[in-house]
C-alpha cells in the first residue's frame, strides 16, 4: 500500500488489519496515513503481518493497492510480476492506458470492476453527487440566508445524465445537497428546489438546452460519455446561463489533448479542480491554469470541480471503499492476475472485466 503526493484518502489501519486476516502480508509505505494523522504504528498495532517499506520497494510487490493513479512516470517502477490496483479509468486516459499496455503492466481499475448487469462495485457515487452539491448550495448560503430567496422562488437546477450519479444528483440537489441544511429549510418555509434531469435525448437539442440553462440556478455535469472528445454543453451556451449560476462538474473528465482521439470536458471551457482547489470564481487567478489555450473559455461561470468529490470526506470515504475491496481481495488471495477467469465465480468475473488486458481486447474487438 502507498500513498500519492497530495491525495488524502488512505486506506485506514482497520481495513490492513482484515487484509491480514484474510492471509496476507502487507507492505505499507513510509508515512503512509499521515494525511489523516494515521501513523505507521496506528497501522502495525503489533500485527507481525504488517511491514513498513520504502516507496520504491512498495511497488515491487504482488499487489499495489493504491487508490488515486500513479503519475505516468511511475509505471516504470512495477515489478514484473506485480499488479497495480487503483482508479485508472481506462476509458477517459487514453495517454495512462497507452503507456500501461506498452510496458505490458498487470493492472486491475478499481473503477472498471463491474457485475453481471455492469454496475460499479467499488463506488462512491452518492458521495460524489452530495459532497458537490454541497459545496454548490454553500457557495449560495453565503449571500442567501437559509436559502430563502426575498422573492421567495425555488432553486432551480438542472442535472445532465441519468446513471447511478445524476440519480444522487437529482436527490442531492432536491434536498438542498445536505439533509440537515434541507430540514432547517423547510422550517422556516422555504420553498426548496425544482429539480430537472436530462438524458442524450434532450442534450443534443441546441434550442432546448438553451431554454433550460437560461432558468438554472445550478447546473450539473453527471455524464458518462459514450464519446468523451466532444462536450455537451458548448462554451457559447454558457452564456445562456444567469450570471448568479453555478456548474458543478461531478464527471471530472480532464482534458488530454494529446490522446486520439482527445478528451475535453462534457461543459466546455471550465477548469478542473482538485481537493486544494474545487471552487473557481470565473474572474479568479487560477481559472485558466488546468484549461489548455485552445479550448474556448469566453463564457464563464462560478464553478466546481474535483477529480475527487469523495475526498472532500476522506475518512469516511475510505471506510466505504473499504468495505466494497474486501470480498474483492479475498479473491485476489486466492487467485492471481492471470488466473482470474471470465467463467468464475461472482467477484472473480468483476475482478477479470476490470483487467487492463481484458480491456484492450473488448476495444480491439469494437
Amino acid at each position: 500500500m502507498r500513498e500519492e503526493p497530495g491525495e488524502k484518502r488512505v486506506f485506514l489501519p482497520d481495513f490492513t488489519q482484515k487484509l491480514t486476516g484474510i492471509g496476507f502480508e502487507v507492505f505499507i509505505e513510509e508515512g503512509y496515513g499521515n494525511s489523516l494523522n494515521f501513523y505507521f504504528d496506528n497501522y502495525k498495532s503489533d500485527n507481525p503481518s504488517i511491514h513498513p517499506l520504502e516507496r520504491e520497494e512498495v511497488f515491487k510487490q504482488d499487489y499495489v493497492l493504491i487508490l488515486r493513479s500513479p503519475h505516468d512516470g511511475e509505471f516504470v517502477l512495477l515489478g514484473k510480476n506485480s499488479c497495480l490496483i487503483s482508479m485508472l479509468h481506462y476509458p477517459t486516459r487514453p495517454l495512462r492506458q497507452k503507456i500501461m499496455g506498452e510496458n505490458n503492466i498487470q493492472a486491475i481499475s478499481l473503477d472498471g470492476i463491474v457485475d453481471d448487469f455492469n454496475v460499479r462495485l467499488v463506488e462512491n457515487m452518492k458521495s460524489v453527487a452530495w459532497n458537490g452539491l454541497e459545496a454548490a448550495y454553500t457557495q449560495f448560503e453565503k449571500y442567501t440566508p437559509n436559502l430563502i430567496r426575498e422573492d421567495g422562488s425555488p432553486w432551480k437546477v438542472l442535472v445532465l445524465g441519468t446513471g447511478m450519479v445524476g440519480k444522487q444528483a437529482m436527490e442531492s440537489a432536491s434536498k438542498l445537497g445536505k439533509k440537515e441544511r434541507n430540514y432547517e429549510h423547510i422550517r422556516l418555509g422555504g420553498p426548496g428546489a425544482v429539480v430537472t434531469a436530462v438524458g442524450r435525448n434532450i442534450t443534443h437539442n441546441k434550442s432546448q438546452m438553451i431554454e433550460l440553462l437560461a432558468e438554472s440556478d445550478i447546473v450539473v455535469d453527471a455524464t458518462q460519455r459514450y464519446d468523451p472528445s466532444k462536450p455537451i454543453i458548448p462554451n457559447e451556451w454558457i452564456a445562456y446561463l444567469p450570471e448568479h449560476a453555478i456548474i458543478v462538474d461531478l464527471s471530472a473528465d480532464p482534458y488530454t489533448l494529446d490522446s486520439k482521439p482527445p478528451v475535453v470536458k462534457g461543459i466546455e471551457g471550465i477548469p478542473h479542480g482538485n481537493l486544494d482547489q474545487f471552487i473557481f470564481e470565473k474572474d479568479g487567478p487560477n481559472w485558466g491554469k488546468t484549461i489548455p489555450q485552445s479550448i474556448p473559455t469566453a463564457n464563464k461561470r462560478k464553478t466546481i470541480s474535483c477529480y475527487s468529490w469523495p475526498g472532500i470526506h476522506p475518512e469516511s470515504c475510505m471506510r466505504h471503499y473499504g468495505q466494497q475491496l474486501l470480498p474483492l481481495m479475498q479473491v485476489l488471495h486466492k487467485k492471481n492476475y492471470h488466473t482470474l477467469s471470465p467463467d468464475g465465480m461472482y467477484f472473480e468475473r468483476a475482478l477479470f472485466r476490470a483487467r487492463l488486458d481484458s480491456y484492450l481486447k473488448k476495444q480491439i474487438k469494437r
